[in-house]
């Protein structure tokens, strides 16, 4: 099904540019349906469920129906707790930032009377609160809805359940008669349908209806984690699993580009794309992943569509689709031509029913996984690798390494230490050795045609971790042991605008002060500069004076930190 973008719904330049701000591409069905009824001011009655986008659905036209001369309420938005009256405060905010004069209050007990009293004599024209908190305000006189042109009931069945009746019929009372009333519900029950006959004036009814679904044979995990904690939920899951090639889905333009620049600084091989991207660099971006030139691909579901990959192992929900469609979309892109694939997803707090709305319309159950222990993931490693070495030696092949192995032996050395110092190297411990000066790569890339800065951000910082190598084969695991030591900051006189991405830091620093990835830490890419903390041990050739390098393009200095200028202490990362 396609979706329509924001751009053909006719919104006024200001509201579709905080639309592009949050990175949203296309209308979630229930907006598409509901945003127009709303503007050429219908009342509207939809049925929608949680995290379906209906936020942004009322959100919206309450946003282009304001009059921003006016200091007086205009909307009155009416949600069943202080919690999602927070929520839904968050996005209206973030959808009117750029619509001048525009002021949004929430309202919720619990809160400081004293304070909503400030907010509300100041002049507001949207009021988000609970229905017990505005009939205190209502009969303190502190509220007035003389003014008001739009009243929206969020989750009105729950709002029921809570027995707010009586509440609900006092603030619809006392608002004009000739205004937009909007009624959202997951469910139409007998009470909510007496309420919208007696307050409603002929209303839209807006219900997206979700055709049977066909779920691929694909093993479907979901985790419980918070929104701050995917990031480091997955990162366990991709080294148990072995994961070599996988496809992340994220909702938003943002959150494509920050998932990116996170997984590269933590050292794996991974591209992003999203229609913020150049066609050109997005079918060069495509290509690459056919043909396995890295490990993942974060994108937004816009930019995904017609990618056709066999080998994909495994689909992540990092972010939850609006609807059971989009879900099944997605994961549909593993376990192709009789190979084995796996889908995970991510869920918080509420989302978990969204996720069981899409159960319900996929027919499906998703079971619910535990995130694997840092033994875990040690002994399925460890595991693995002894499951190669056995299978070598099954096979009896061990071409010319025999007469290696006897030259070892005739020098003095016991089998198992032999063998023991194999391990070490297949498992990253390999001793350090000195390596050859190669010029270090910036490719010469303007920061909207790089695939890896996001140019919105004046600064970002990186956790880094441990280098890997890659090949087409898979990636070598890191030394989860590395040593740490007193760090210092240096700099380089490149920055997020000149594209340069973590790992060619990693990489640059590694050849130029023989550093191993496991004493770089936190990277900060700025404009015009980027700054990392290394091993005081490895930075005694710049205790003279800085380092030129030389590029493909312009020279690199690098350089010691004056303690002056040292950034405050923050996150440092992985050690």
């Amino acid at each position: 099904m396609d979706k329509p973008s924001f751009s053909s719904l006719n919104l006024s330049p200001e509201v579709l540019k905080a639309v592009a701000a949050l990175g949203f591409e296309e209308a979630a069905p229930i907006q598409a349906a509901a945003i127009p009824q709303l503007m050429a001011g219908h009342d509207v009655v939809g049925q929608s469920q949680t995290g379906s986008g209906k936020t942004a659905a009322f959100a919206i036209p309450a946003i282009e129906l304001v009059d921003t001369q006016s200091r007086a309420v205009q909307v009155l938005i009416l949600c069943p707790t202080r919690e999602l009256a927070t929520q839904v405060a968050e996005e209206v905010h973030k959808l009117g930032i750029y619509k001048k004069g525009l002021h949004a209050v929430p309202i919720y007990g619990g809160a400081s009377y004293e304070r909503q009293f400030y907010e509300l004599k100041k002049g507001v024209q949207i009021v988000i609160g609970t229905p017990g908190r505005l009939i205190d305000h209502l009969e303190r006189g502190t509220l007035s809805l003389q003014e008001v042109r739009m009243v929206i009931l969020d989750e009105a069945d729950r709002m029921l359940d809570m027995g707010f009746r009586d509440e609900i019929e006092c603030i619809l009372q006392a608002a004009p008669v000739k205004r937009q009333t909007v009624f959202f519900s997951a469910t139409l029950s007998p009470p909510i349908r007496e309420l919208i006959k007696k307050y409603s004036r002929t209303p839209v009814a807006v219900k997206i209806e979700q055709r049977e679904l066909t779920v691929p044979t694909v093993e479907q995990i979901y985790y419980e984690v918070p929104p701050r904690g995917k990031m480091s939920s997955l990162l366990p899951l991709i080294d148990y699993h072995g994961f070599k090639l996988g496809l992340i889905f994220c909702n938003t333009q943002r959150m494509v580009d920050e998932l990116a620049d996170q997984l590269i600084a933590q050292g794996f091989s991974a591209d992003r794309l999203h229609g913020g991207i150049a066609q050109a660099q997005r079918t060069r971006v495509m290509n690459k992943f056919k043909k396995a030139e890295f490990d993942f691909l974060v994108a937004t579901d816009v930019a995904a569509r017609g990618i056709d990959v066999d080998d994909l192992e495994v689909v992540v929900n990092y972010d939850l689709p609006y609807d059971a469609e989009d879900y099944v979309h997605r994961i549909g892109r593993t376990g192709r031509a009789g190979r084995q694939g796996m889908a995970v997803t991510f869920v918080g707090g509420r989302e978990i029913y969204k996720l069981q709305f899409i159960e319900r319309f996929t027919k499906t159950k998703i079971r619910r996984g535990t995130l694997p222990t840092t033994g875990e993931v040690e002994e399925r490693r460890t595991g693995v690798l002894v499951e190669k070495i056995r299978s070598i030696l099954v096979a009896g092949k061990f071409g010319a390494w025999t007469n290696l192995v006897d030259r070892l032996l005739e020098e003095g050395f016991l089998p198992t230490d032999i063998a023991a110092s194999l391990f070490q190297l297949l498992s990253g411990g390999e001793p350090e050795v000195a390596t050859q000066q190669k010029k270090a790569v910036f490719p010469a890339m303007t920061p909207m045609e790089s695939p890896f800065v996001a140019p919105d951000r004046q600064a970002k910082e990186y956790p880094s971790k441990e280098k890997k190598d890659f090949s087409r084969g898979g990636r070598e695991r890191d030394d989860k042991k590395a040593a740490f030591s007193e760090r210092v900051w240096v700099r380089l006189d490149v920055g997020k605008e000149d594209g340069v991405r973590p790992s060619e830091i990693i990489g640059l620093l590694e050849d130029v002060l023989h550093a191993p990835a496991r004493t770089i830490g936190t990277i900060k890419l700025e404009v015009g500069q980027t700054l990392v903390e290394v091993n005081a041990e490895y930075i005694n050739p710049l205790r003279q004076g800085s380092i030129k390098i030389e590029t493909e393009g312009e020279p690199v200095h690098l350089s010691l930190l004056p303690p002056e200028m040292t950034p405050p202490k923050g996150s440092r990362g992985r050690k």
